[in-house]
């Protein structure tokens, strides 16, 4: 399977599944320079004195909080960081907004005001405005003038955007298009100045018989505009969610966003970046969990000892800080690939938007995996958070509560992760059918490998079991994924339809991007000063591909037999047993020097 062993220094998007990296070749967290650290604690230090204080009032909606928060935000530039210097940003790169997004993220419900406005509500204006709209609106929504807030979602299509029911007609004169329709489930629409909002074109006077899903920037105070009360919502309590209604709203033709019909492409790469930073906001807020739950166990008194000398605690804490570990090893590692590849492009003449643009559509697989991971690693952490607080952690009395509540719509919004997942495998086979990924080779050399005799090879190094591991779980998916796609063009597979099969790829591919990462990070970690013994990484590193393995495994075998059955099946076992020989791990005595050192510490201190 030479494919998969060919060394690339800058890998395209989904290309991690058949080429290799170089620990080299990684930005990790504990590489961030003094700049960068002095950003960290001033984000760090708004957090607490700003945002942490007021939570109560933030949760109740008191005192228009949100808004007086995102101002004084602004003040401090935090509005504008991933914003061009001709409109008054910053011009920060990747690794620093991804460092920013990451301390703010046990904000609260603050971070789904403050993301939705720096997010989804921004960059459609700076990806595909014209310049009068972006000297029009940039400048004004990062100094905090205005609020911005984006309507896509609407009654009878969440997932399906595109089935949206809202309309726009041309004007007979064609100065303005007259709006109609409804949407739900809209961020910051309470105090929102201005909406990205989408929409059918249609009617008469069409030019050139142009239509089809459009997007437009629609502002506040145009006639016909009403909102809904605020929704009585699980979680995220405080940010301000509402249904808005248009109502024959007269939009300045000039106001059509990006080009007529194409409203398909704003929605889609705006999420590509709303869901890497998913990812970034709730690895932060699961940071802050552990240090609760760490806190609580190390006070806790039971049977006159505290409950953080318990095994079962520690099995808790430990298994907490190691996924969160993991997600963020692959988060930078994404960030500082979005940032390479934007750099490229704009050396090759880019502007800075369209270098951000292409580059966050190149790593769009990357993107949907982290989206994934982030938010199920946040689930993981806020429930056992609350576990370790027993019963007050039911309580609303302390933090537990409200994180457990609000991590849940982490899983649903910016694409639920059933269709990120989806999403991931599509993309894959898209990829290879256009000819701009070859997974086809590196999965014919797998298929070759299966009825060739085993090597009897030994991994060497100090992390040879860890490349050998990885190399074999990378032949497992192409393995699976190969035979199902080969399925498909025999028509025995419909894989629209047996979504199980793609899910257990969509599995696999997340452990694998996650295990990859995260022996990169331990490798390099391995060559530097860091505050906490080498042994605690590489326990990490074993308990996760300890149990990455097995989920692997099971995922493979599950989608396997779903499709293949007599010899051909009996051919793929032999070839799981023959791809799955990582050796067996004390995983307990690993959690525990994990544990210990948080325990120590009495925070995530990783």
């Amino acid at each position: 399977m030479s494919a998969t062993l060919v060394h690339t220094a800058v890998l395209k998007g989904g290309e991690f599944l058949v080429k290799s990296s170089k620990p080299e070749d990684m930005f990790i967290p504990e590489e961030m320079n003094e700049e960068q650290l002095m950003i960290r604690d001033m984000v760090r230090d708004f957090l607490h004195t700003e945002i942490l204080p007021n939570v109560q009032k933030i949760e109740k909606q008191e005192d228009n909080i949100t808004v007086k928060l995102l101002d004084k935000a602004a003040g401090l530039g935090l509005l504008g960081t991933h914003m061009p210097q001709t409109y008054g940003g910053m011009e920060l790169d990747t690794n620093t907004n991804t460092l920013i997004c990451d301390t703010i993220g046990p904000a609260s419900a603050f971070t789904v005001s403050f993301a939705a406005h720096t997010g989804i509500g921004m960059l459609p204006v700076l990806y595909f405005g014209t310049e009068a709209q972006k000297q029009k609106y940039l400048p004004r929504l990062i100094s905090g003038e205005l609020k911005a807030s984006y309507c896509l979602t609407e009654p009878g299509s969440g997932s399906d955007a595109l089935a949206a029911k809202s309309r726009a007609e041309l004007s007979a004169d064609g100065t303005h298009y007259v709006l109609n329709g409804q949407k739900m489930w809209i961020s910051n629409a309470g105090f929102a100045d201005i909406f990205i909002v989408f929409a059918q074109i249609g009617g008469p006077n069409l030019p050139n018989g142009k239509s089809g899903f459009t997007g437009f920037i629609v502002e506040r105070n145009m006639e016909g505009l009403t909102l809904g009360a605020e929704e009585q919502k699980l979680g995220i309590k405080g940010s301000s969610t509402r249904q808005v209604f248009f109502e024959n709203v007269k939009v300045p033709a000039e106001n059509v966003l990006g080009e007529v019909g194409k409203g398909h492409l704003i929605a889609f790469n705006a999420l590509n970046d709303g869901r890497f930073k998913l990812c970034a906001l709730s690895l932060g807020g699961a940071k802050g969990s552990v240090t609760t739950a760490t806190r609580y166990a190390n006070e806790r008194i039971q049977f006159d000892v505290p409950i953080a000398s318990f095994g079962a605690i520690q099995y808790k804490l430990a298994e907490q800080a190691i996924r969160i570990f993991a997600a963020e090893s692959a988060l930078y590692r994404v960030s500082n690939l979005m940032q390479d590849k934007s750099g490229v492009l704009q050396e090759a003449g880019a502007t800075f938007a369209e270098a951000k643009l292409q580059a966050a559509e190149e790593y769009a697989i990357e993107c949907s995996i982290l989206k994934v991971a982030g938010s199920e690693v946040l689930d993981y952490v806020v429930d056992e958070t609350l576990q370790v607080h027993g019963g007050m952690g039911y309580s609303e009395e302390g933090t537990a509560a409200r994180a457990y509540r609000d991590a849940r719509i982490n899983r649903i919004y910016e694409g639920t992760n059933e269709i990120n997942r989806l999403l991931t495998v599509d993309m894959l086979f898209k990829r290879a059918l256009k000819g701009t990924l070859d997974i086809v080779s590196p999965a014919w050399e797998v298929q070759k490998e299966l009825s060739s005799m085993p090597s009897m090879e030994k991994p060497s190094g100090p992390y040879g079991e860890e490349e050998s591991a990885l190399r074999d779980f990378k032949k497992i998916i192409l393995m699976t994924a190969g035979a199902a796609a080969k399925m498909q063009m025999d028509g025995k597979l419909n894989l629209k339809e047996d979504q199980e099969i793609v899910m257990n790829v969509a599995d696999m591919m997340i452990d694998v991007f996650q295990a990859e990462s995260l022996l990169l990070r331990v490798q390099k970690l391995s060559g530097l000063e860091t505050k906490n013994d080498q042994a605690i990484y590489d326990a990490m590193l074993r308990v996760f591909f300890s149990d990455a393995a097995a989920r692997i495994q099971k995922n493979a075998t599950d989608a396997l037999a779903s499709f293949a059955e007599g010899d051909l099946l009996r051919t793929f076992v032999m070839g799981l047993k023959r791809f799955s020989k990582y050796p067996p791990a004390n995983v307990m005595a690993e959690r525990r020097k994990i544990a210990a050192a948080l325990i120590a510490a009495n925070e995530y201190c990783f």
